[in-house]
């Protein structure tokens, strides 16, 4: 076995199913002869971002994988990964790379010199029997502790060598996870029981570490409400009575209100990093932080008890810990108001957007066509993500997600046309689930040609693409550029195009058609179809902010 062969029979210990890649690398036929599936995409951004998508919808038990070219394939891969390393998202890069005593040499591409920004762990195979050390480093640093992509480059000479029978043995290494120290596990608990209104902020970590059960039974053992961030979204079940919603830079009026009026913020597995896409934290609370990056807490904040660890593992330590002080029963039977000062603002909130959500409008206003997804989807067995920009701030606040996973967040340096890749990354990781991608149709520019790679894969799912004929985001950026030059104006038959493509494509001009759009969608993916839902929308300027 040389080394292309023994990091395939490695990644097929590990479990790995398929492989996403472009255009060419030395390991995906040796994949492909031990069963695993490689899939192609139409560029190296969107191959990583389809593995982003696969490791974002698996609360890091399943990684996405992607095997690109030496050179171009590499540099071109420095979008996507970056996006999963501002996400904290853990995914594998197996680049192909030049000799060994080229790589240094101008213009070869290196990733480990390039790379060490924007990844958790870079290494390169210097020796052909290193491979197995190296991809078990590789996958220790996939499963434990802060979560972030890993390459692995792979020169020519190098892994073309037979690697020593006595180096392939391979044990996969097992998951590592830390817990807080008890002092501080206390602490928090004090604070939360002498807290006059708290909250809890549910970031990423709580749903990539499988930390749903635990948040709800916290939630209801307090009676204290969640409010869920743009990666958080779907940690927390948004019908349930306590929660108060999720958002980017727009968001639900409990969610501020709370956020502005509460005393003590429970943070549970955030960064609390202050960006665009994220709300704000007013001064004056007591902030309570759980993360398992140390360089995360007080950070862009100050805060006040520091919980380094696993979200699950932290979450269970401090209702253990409530319960030895209150009882099992905690204060679930203390009549709080809580729930009913949630349902006063929430039916408030809701009666300034109904017009809007239930418009009849022509052309289509973005909140109808965002309402119709909401009545028509079966959100338990769906998975909804949205692209950069206008989709995400619309979409956030309103699209009630349900169960983990259910809504895909994403956030940070919002590349555009992410969407598109992310989720069929998510369909091949829950093929059982209807997978929808809402998107502009600037995003559809990006990334719109891999409706293809859907196609030829066989991944059914549905592309929502909001048809107003330009960047919504920015109608007002440049008003003199617009007139005379047309800035940010664009066009084009979407559905057609996606026809084009081998895919079914549904064209959708006035309100009362959508909903029949994304049934049809639902039944053609069923029978392995991919659907493009063209919708001539307006440019909806506004936004829920306060």
């Amino acid at each position: 076995m040389n080394g292309y062969e023994t990091i395939a029979h490695i990644l097929q210990i590990e479990g790995v199913e398929w492989i996403s890649c472009f255009p060419n690398n030395a390991l995906l036929e040796a994949a492909s002869k031990v069963g695993i599936r490689p899939v192609m995409f139409r560029h190296e951004r969107g191959a990583v971002m389809a593995a982003d998508g696969y490791s974002r919808t698996s609360g890091r038990t399943r990684f996405g994988v992607i095997a690109v070219q030496a050179g171009p394939g590499v540099e071109n891969s420095m979008g996507g990964i970056s996006q999963a390393f501002a996400d904290n998202i853990p995914v594998l890069l197996l680049p192909g790379a030049t000799r060994l005593d080229q790589l240094s040499i101008r213009p070869n591409f290196y990733a480990l010199h390039n790379y060490k920004a924007v990844t958790k762990h870079v290494e390169i195979v210097t020796k052909p029997d290193q491979v197995s050390s190296v991809m078990r480093r590789a996958f220790h640093a996939l499963k434990s502790g802060p979560a972030g992509p890993v390459i692995v480059e792979m020169p020519s000479d190098i892994c073309s060598q037979a690697v020593p029978e006595a180096s392939r043995e391979y044990k996969p290494p097992k998951a590592s996870k830390a817990l807080p120290a008890e002092g501080d596990i206390k602490d928090a608990v004090r604070a939360l029981l002498k807290a006059r209104k708290p909250v809890i902020w549910s970031g990423g970590g709580a749903l990539h570490s499988g930390a749903a059960e635990e948040l709800t039974e916290l939630s209801e053992l307090m009676q204290i409400p969640v409010y869920c961030t743009l990666q958080g979204k779907s940690s927390f079940d948004e019908r349930h009575p306590l929660s108060l919603g999720a958002g980017s830079g727009a968001t639900t009026l409990p969610a501020r209100r709370w956020l502005d009026e509460c005393d003590v913020l429970f943070a549970v597995g955030s960064s609390l990093t202050e960006t665009p896409f994220a709300q704000k934290i007013p001064d004056g609370k007591l902030v309570i932080q759980n993360t398992d990056r140390i360089e995360d807490i007080n950070k862009d904040i100050a805060v006040d008890i520091g919980l380094l660890g696993d979200a699950r593992l932290t979450l269970r330590a401090v209702i253990d810990e409530i319960k030895a002080q209150l009882g099992e029963a905690g204060r679930k039977k203390e009549p709080s108001g809580v729930a009913a000062e949630i349902a006063a603002l929430k039916e408030q909130w809701l009666a300034e957007w109904k017009p809007l959500l239930e418009s009849d409008e022509v052309p289509i206003n973005t909140y109808r066509v965002i309402g119709d997804i909401n009545r028509t989807l079966d959100r338990e067995n769906s998975i909804v993500t949205h692209d950069a920009g206008s989709p995400r701030d619309t979409l956030v606040p309103f699209y009630t997600a349900t169960t983990p996973f259910s809504y895909v967040g994403w956030g940070k340096t919002t590349h555009l046309g992410f969407g598109l890749p992310l989720i069929i990354g998510a369909k091949l990781a829950h093929p059982d689930k209807f997978c929808l991608n809402f998107m502009g149709d600037g995003a559809f520019g990006m990334s719109g040609i891999d409706i293809e790679t859907s196609v030829r894969a066989e991944v059914p799912i549905t592309t929502v693409v909001l048809d107003n004929g330009g960047m919504a985001t920015y109608p007002g950026g440049f008003p003199f550029a617009r007139e005379h030059y047309g800035l940010s104006r664009m066009g084009g038959n979407y559905a057609r195009i996606a026809e084009a493509m081998g895919a079914v494509g549904i064209t959708v001009k006035e309100p009362q058609e959508i909903v029949p759009a994304l049934e049809k969608a639902m039944s053609l993916n069923r029978e392995g179809k991919t659907v493009l839902i063209d919708v001539h929308t307006n440019f909806e300027s506004r936004r829920s902010r306060f």
